[in-house]
């Protein structure tokens, strides 16, 4: 049977909605953000092919030759406010997770509030779950990016 799981985040940030956006989708700023605290991203393993069909990847680099990548497809781009793709591919998951990511930036306050909409296929609660505890760490370090 196919688990499903879904989870909502906002964040405010400090920031111009399309210095967020930049963040999101050139490799030299995502490079900065994107991962645990304890891997590195290198601008170098990066691939944000950010229009409708074009592919995402990042490889998470660690210590001893640890290495994990993460990819997927773009679903919608409209710059600057939205922003969906897919981790894996959730329309023939096979028997691993996938799921579709969904982001909207509004300008609130003289920043962007960012919306973060995650459903996976094949996941369960406690999958869902620690996906979105890193999400939340990864917007820490989002965060300081932009508002240095």
């Amino acid at each position: 049977m196919t688990q499903t799981a879904e989870y909502h985040l906002t964040r405010h940030f400090d920031a111009p909605r399309e210095l967020v956006w930049a963040a999101w989708t050139e490799p030299e700023r995502f490079s900065r953000w994107f991962g645990p605290t304890t891997l590195a991203t290198p601008v170098g393993r990066i691939t944000l092919d950010a229009h409708p069909g074009g592919v995402w990847r990042a490889t998470f680099v660690g210590e001893e030759g640890f290495e994990v990548t993460l990819d997927g497809t773009y679903r919608e781009v409209a710059a600057p406010g939205r922003l969906v793709f897919t981790t894996g591919d959730p329309d023939d998951p096979g028997d691993g997770p996938a799921s579709v990511v969904t982001i909207g930036l509004t300008e609130v306050d003289g920043g962007t509030e960012m919306h973060f909409h995650q459903y996976g296929v094949n996941t369960d609660q406690e999958h869902a779950e620690g996906a979105k505890e890193g999400w939340m760490e990864f917007f820490d370090r989002l965060a300081e990016h932009v508002a240095a």
